[in-house]
């Protein structure tokens, strides 16, 4: 199929609540390296008691502990809608406190824990420490071969099961700070804690969720025609293991 006849769905979940460290960011890297090939985006945003609705990418960002609060709630009245979009392939992103929220729960100091929806095998406790840096991470599903961003979060994240990281961290503490492991991701469901924004500094990570989106929308691997990424591999390659 010619990029110019494909066309794929993003949802924008609680983006009024769910919007820290520039995570609006990578609705916009989606939006645009779709559009420069001539893909057609349909967006939608999702907010407090809209429904939601069927869509090839889900993307969830971050938020402060009273705003999680909030959405913790709303999500979790469309968790078996959400797990059967994941079940049928729907790729689905999440940073920060939106990863955290896509486990069985985050359990803050004070506070009542707060459930997530269970798309990964993942829990998340309140840690004593803030992480807060430059993350380099490595990976084995794509090339280039790491992943960039920033952290910052005092949430400890622990993956069970079949749900496996990101990849290992070689600058940066990741999801709990102990195990260098960064980030989760099963079926085509990814979280991570990397900010800053993820997606500009992550083309290769940006399009391999695009093609994953294309396939679940048409039901065939469909491979992207390059783009002129020089820029964005220059900046991706200058944070490469690099502190704060």
């Amino acid at each position: 199929m010619e990029e110019k006849d494909l066309k794929i769905s993003i949802g924008h979940l609680y983006p009024h609540l769910l919007n820290l460290y520039g995570d609006m960011g990578n609705i916009l890297t989606l939006k645009k390296r779709c559009e420069w090939r001539g893909i057609e985006v349909e967006y939608s945003e999702i907010n407090i008691s809209d429904p939601i609705k069927d869509c090839n990418l889900y993307f969830i960002g971050g938020g402060q502990d009273r705003q999680q609060e909030d959405v913790a709630k709303e999500l979790y009245k469309h968790k078996d809608f959400l797990t059967s979009q994941r079940d049928l392939g729907s790729v689905f992103l999440g940073i920060c406190g939106g990863y955290q929220l896509f486990g069985h729960y985050y359990q803050p100091f004070d506070k009542e824990k707060l459930l997530g929806i269970s798309l990964l095998d993942a829990y998340t406790v309140a840690g004593n420490n803030r992480f807060i840096g430059n993350v380099t991470v490595d990976i084995d599903f794509l090339e280039p071969n790491t992943l960039v961003g920033f952290e910052n979060h005092s949430g400890l994240t622990y993956l069970c099961g079949d749900t496996k990281p990101l990849g290992l961290v070689n600058v940066g503490n990741g999801n709990n700070g102990k195990d260098k492991t960064e980030g989760a991701r099963y079926k085509n469901v990814f979280g991570t804690y990397l900010h800053g924004s993820l997606l500009p500094k992550n083309p290769h990570f940006a399009d391999y969720l695009i093609e994953l989106a294309l396939e679940k929308r048409y039901g065939q691997k469909i491979k992207l025609s390059p783009l002129d990424d020089s820029m964005e591999l220059d900046t991706h390659r200058s944070l490469v293991g690099k502190a704060y």
